[in-house]
């Protein structure tokens, strides 16, 4: 999209937008290789520590780092489509590392430090990872399901070699440091398969939505739109998202890599609004991508703007629905509009306002962001009139849209209508164009601004030794959007109590990750099933 002397007009810009995708490109030599070139001291990432040292990235460091990582992965076996997991926090070695797996021409799978050893063991068995990037915590998650993962074959941490938590575990740095800094990119072509990323679904495990290097290319105008015109003189970009996440990954921190703006890394252990506040006073932050829910905590803090010395020009969100509330708490507690924005793992940042451009409807996701087509459509496949509720869908060829889901070819093909990819989502288009959404017609649950597929949890679930039978549903919550609730029939022998729901909580909570366990548990006599066996959990969700 155009840079600082921008067209100042949605629709002029919608109209004159070309894609512009090479037949020749590589994701890691575009956010890493060409910068270093021009200037090898140039900033790639702010890495503030909890105790507010910093480390300053450049991009000669990242390029020399993940060549060491690539030559380093070559000689453990891991070749071009090999899929090699990242299994950490918001660090430099997140960066480097996703850097190399491109330039390698292997795959990306980028996995939330948050999960528990289930989750981890599930993607990496789906997957057929060759190697994974971990830390010492992540080191002991792995070490309780290491004897499942039979194709994993190279283990690396950046904590160091560790005997004592995973056996053939590597130290990170230490196994750097003997190769060499000089890598030559695979050639790979925009629809090579570059990454992937596990989505929710409504049944059975999570599905790996499979990209290829044109993904980014894709995101591009999506990403640059909420804080248009993009980039300016003296960016800097920041995201509470986990960067394992499409959110954090594909909305922030590779399109600031692509145009040379540096990215704010700072873990947090738990969200803290103060903290947040003060980071982007520390750090500098000129732009953000800051999802609802943490916005909704971040009301939590007093008097911000007296406070904390913050210059944020622009503030995109997204992953859920903002609401009129937090958007009018943005305009006061920062002095300017959070534009929102739409999309999903396999399709994403495809709809979004921008206050910038006038776009803007209260209550609305905004409009299609230029160089893609978005419907409400029937289940016809047709597009429907202003103001009709159907499933939101988008058409392609999109460069932003998935190659396949991974090992699912009959899941993939169910993902389309005709030429339009459908989202899941129920929407409906005004008579100015301005998309709503209503509600989704399958069962995934938001929370936090998280996608969670109910499968994985009651799958999880009845593991427990008390548990017969489980269903999870989504509840209201004005802070996450959506809690989980679980719906429980006990084995025979099993009583219910408070004291076995909290250990039922505490089950999932350590085996899956702290956001997807259920945060009320019930426990019912009967599930309420059709005659084929599905749970029908639209009479939960009126239960809840």
């Amino acid at each position: 999209m155009p840079g600082p002397t921008a067209i100042r007009d949605y629709d002029q810009l919608y109209r004159q937008f070309r894609w512009d995708i090479p037949a020749r490109y590589n994701i890691g030599v575009d956010c890493c290789d060409k910068w270093a070139a021009q200037d090898a001291n140039r900033l790639a990432i702010l890495h503030v520590h909890p105790d507010g040292r910093e480390d300053k990235i450049t991009f000669g460091w990242l390029r020399d780092t993940s060549n060491r990582l690539a030559n380093a992965l070559r000689a453990q076996g891991v070749g071009r489509g090999d899929r090699v997991a990242i299994f950490l926090p918001q660090a430099p070695e997140v960066a480097a590392a996703h850097v190399a797996i491109y330039k390698l021409g292997a795959v990306a799978l980028p996995i939330a430090i948050l999960f528990g050893p289930d989750a981890l063991c599930y993607r990496l068995q789906n997957s057929g990872a060759k190697a994974l990037l971990t830390n010492a915590q992540g080191l002991g998650k792995l070490a309780q399901v290491r004897d499942q993962t039979p194709d994993l074959t190279c283990v690396l941490s950046i904590d160091g070699k560790s005997k004592d938590l995973a056996d053939g575990a590597e130290g990170f740095h230490d196994l750097l440091q003997r190769a060499s800094s000089d890598f030559v990119a695979i050639d790979t072509g925009a629809d090579d398969p570059a990454m992937m990323i596990y989505t929710s679904g409504t049944t059975g495990q999570p599905k790996g939505a499979l990209h290829g290097h044109r993904v980014l290319l894709g995101h591009l105008p999506g990403a640059e739109l909420p804080h248009y015109p993009f980039p300016q003189d003296g960016d800097r970009f920041w995201t509470p998202a986990d960067w394992a996440w499409a959110g954090g990954l594909l909305d922030a921190l590779l399109p600031s890599l692509h145009h040379g703006v540096p990215v704010v890394a700072r873990r947090f252990e738990k969200f803290d609004p103060d903290e947040a506040f003060a980071l982007m006073a520390q750090a500098e932050v000129r732009n953000a991508f800051i999802p609802p829910t943490a916005l909704r905590m971040m009301r939590a803090a007093q008097n911000p703007r007296g406070r904390y010395d913050f210059k944020l020009r622009s503030i995109g969100s997204g992953g859920e629905q903002l609401g009129q509330e937090a958007l009018e708490w943005g305009q006061s507690a920062f002095g300017i509009t959070i534009n929102e924005f739409y999309g999903q793992t396999e399709c994403n940042l495809v709809i979004g306002s921008c206050a910038e451009l006038g776009l803007l409807k209260v209550g609305s996701m905004g409009k299609p962001v230029p160089g893609h087509v978005v419907a409400v459509i029937g289940p016809d496949g047709e597009p429907l009139k202003a103001g009709e509720v159907g499933q939101i869908a988008v058409q392609r060829p999109d460069p932003v849209m998935f190659l396949q889901y991974w090992g699912k070819p009959e899941a993939t093909r169910d993902k389309f209508i005709g030429d339009w990819m459908t989202t899941g989502d129920q929407g409906v288009m005004d008579e100015d164009g301005y998309f709503t959404f209503v509600g989704r017609d399958d069962d995934v649950i938001t929370s936090s601004g998280f996608r969670i597929g109910p499968g994985e949890i009651e799958d999880c679930l009845i593991r427990h030794p008390a548990v017969a039978l489980a269903a999870a549903v989504g509840k209201p919550d004005p802070l996450r959007t959506e809690i989980v609730k679980a719906f429980i029939v006990l084995k025979k022998d099993y009583a219910p109590s408070e004291e076995l729901a909290a250990e039922i909580q505490g089950f999932v909570k350590t085996r899956l990750s702290g956001h997807e366990y259920p945060r009320e548990v019930a426990f019912i006599d009967d599930m309420p099933m059709t005659t084929t066996g599905k749970v029908i959990r639209r009479l939960l969700r009126e239960k809840a």
